[in-house]
């Protein structure tokens, strides 16, 4: 998973789910067939003109979204806010975002579309969907929801403490910033408070199973005194660079304000949470159990597939892809020495001993640098278009294992940082090595690396160079795992049933999501139905609770999928002998990320300039 601003998923995209605007809605018409949409094209508008009107104006959106999400900007490697945290979560300043997304909307429409060159009517349309997306989800109360156990504020800031994350502390501006950002992590809490309050009088409550998961992670946070504070970490570690003046100078101005703001502000939430918000919050399940959760939830299915799909429709798409997937259990199971009914395969496997072989983090990681350096032989047999970002791996930081899983978070756009495949473990001993070739594919490359860097590099508006739609960034991850059966990594039957388990994990959420959120499903019944189906323990808890946190963002995995794989299938029959892999990847991946209905025009031109 990656973040939006990606994708999702992984700190990076839990943050940019929280701070950031959601993007792509099914309501706003695309491409060609969506002209009638637009006001009318001025005549006396130039073709430069327009272009001009339209860049600048994509501009002012991303540098607006920016300044509005600081930390979403520090995580794409933009720089220029990394000393502020931003309170998007206060009342005034998110209507004063809404109306700049309004202006920005009108102004849009007065710009002549007709007039714009093919690759500029693509960003037309996708800052037209994005803006649509954005004023469609004005109407639901989200500020009132700032805190959940996949993603916060004082978590994310914490996580950048070792100088190891998105915001780097290498000198001494960047102290100066790292500090500056922390300080304001006070306001943020007593609005974050005041809107949780807000909520509590108007039933607008995270469930309380996600705040009892949450609460520990706020509990770390805290300390006995600031010189043990984790936001105190950046002085353990001050380079031997820095003068003995500036190395005095912040020593004191950390204890200062992580001592006498930060750790009274982080007991403050953590007192709050367990002792006023937790006895309030609701004991539902789902989005549609809060006010105007039915048209909130269809808000986040538009957002997340990028359709005008219903919870119904993609509930009944989920039940079918789990028979399928179950389906060629039954021919894998005897060649893994299992003969029980298909459907237990995922609980045999996950309790043979033989397929968790690793007794240190090290073990684990080693297998994926070797799996790394064999995609670099295979790689470019299917793709002639790669990014020339490096991908790095590593270990998730400490604090967010618990709540993490394995993840990708993007390069910086300026060079300074290389994309970075996460694994998350939390005991190697519980690590199973079926899913890894499977999961490598999907964070890693060909998946988010390869689209991610990879949309860096071309020459996008900033909106859509860190931007994008969840069904197409995790559409395009998942349709990677497929890769790996045309490559010959899953000859070994324990891989493949790795790659089957994964997506099988993708079809179930399509049922417990629309389940729960749209269904009346309870968590209980999401997590008996995700063990009986997958042969998770722990997981179906985590995985069932991340679904509850992030209602719709699940969806756009397997919806994205099945439409990457449809589109291949379809070029491939329409084009014979002269279907070319590589070429059809270049042609999904060429544009950035696109919402699934130009995605799919791009495809048929593709085809037609083909016959």
């Amino acid at each position: 998973m990656s973040s939006l601003r990606t994708t999702r998923a992984a700190l990076a995209a839990a943050i940019a789910l929280a701070l950031a605007a959601p993007v792509s809605h099914a309501a706003a018409p695309l491409g060609s067939t969506g002209n009638s949409a637009s006001a009318p094209a001025t005549p006396a508008q130039s073709d430069a003109a327009a272009q001009r009107a339209l860049l600048t104006l994509a501009d002012q959106y991303y540098d607006a979204n920016a300044r509005f999400n600081p930390i979403s900007a520090t995580e794409n490697g933009d720089k220029r806010f990394d000393d502020q945290l931003g309170l998007s979560i206060a009342p005034a300043q998110r209507a004063r975002q809404f109306k700049l997304y309004h202006q920005f909307s009108k102004r849009l429409q007065a710009i002549a579309r007709a007039r714009l060159s093919s690759a500029d009517q693509i960003n037309y349309d996708i800052l037209r969907f994005e803006l649509n997306s954005l004023l469609a989800i004005e109407a639901f109360p989200e500020h009132l929801l700032p805190i959940t156990q996949m993603d916060s504020v004082p978590v994310a800031l914490a996580n950048y403490a070792g100088g190891e994350a998105s915001q780097p502390l290498t000198t001494v501006a960047e102290y100066n910033a790292y500090l500056k950002r922390i300080s304001q992590l006070p306001a943020w809490i007593d609005q974050a408070i005041a809107n949780m309050r807000v909520g509590m009088r108007s039933g607008i409550t995270q469930p309380r199973a996600l705040m009892l998961s949450a609460l520990p992670q706020f509990q770390q946070l805290l300390s006995d005194k600031a010189e043990s504070n984790i936001f105190y970490t950046p002085i353990t570690k001050l380079p031997a660079s820095f003068s003995a003046a500036d190395r005095q100078r912040l020593s004191v101005a950390y204890r200062d304000a992580v001592g006498q703001r930060i750790l009274p502000a982080l007991q403050r939430l953590a007192r709050f949470i367990e002792q006023d918000y937790l006895p309030a919050c609701r004991s539902s399940t789902g989005l549609g159990d809060l006010p105007n959760g039915a048209a909130w939830y269809q808000a986040r299915v538009a957002d997340s597939t990028t359709t005008s799909m219903q919870p119904a429709e993609i509930h009944a798409i989920g039940l079918k892809e789990v028979a399928r997937i179950q389906a060629q259990f039954a021919v894998l199971g005897p060649k893994l020495g299992y003969d029980g009914p298909p459907a237990g395969l995922p609980v045999w496997v996950a309790a043979q001993a033989k397929f968790y072989p690793f007794k240190t983090e090290q073990q684990v990681q080693a297998v994926y640098h070797q799996l790394n350096e064999v995609l670099d032989t295979k790689l470019p047999q299917m793709f002639t278009l790669l990014p020339k970002a490096k991908l790095d791996l590593r270990l998730e930081p400490e604090l967010s294992r618990a709540t993490a899983s394995d993840h990708y978070t993007a390069p910086a756009g300026d060079g300074s940082r290389p994309g970075v495949f996460w694994s998350v473990v939390n005991d190697p001993t519980k690590y199973g090595s079926t899913g890894m070739t499977t999961l490598f594919l999907h964070e890693g490359k060909p998946g988010h690396h390869f689209h991610i860097a990879l949309m860096q590099e071309l020459n996008l508006p900033k909106f859509r160079k860190f931007g994008g739609n969840n069904a197409y960034t995790e559409g395009w991850a998942l349709y990677a795992e497929t890769l790996g059966k045309e490559m010959g990594l899953f000859e070994d039957p324990a891989q493949y049933f790795g790659h089957l388990n994964d997506e099988l994990l993708r079809a179930t959420r399509l049922v417990v999501d629309t389940g729960m959120h749209a269904l009346g499903w309870s968590r209980e019944r999401s997590i008996a139905y995700m063990h009986d189906t997958l042969g998770y323990d722990v997981t179906a808890k985590t995985e069932t609770e991340r679904y509850m946190a992030w209602p719709g963002q699940a969806l756009g995995y397997k919806i994205g999928s099945l439409k990457i794989v449809a589109l291949r299938e379809r070029a491939s029959a329409a084009l014979g002998d002269k279907f070319s892999l590589p070429a059809f990847h270049a042609v999904v991946l060429g544009d950035g990320t696109v919402p699934l209905a130009l995605l799919e025009e791009k495809v048929e031109r593709w085809i037609a300039s083909q016959q």
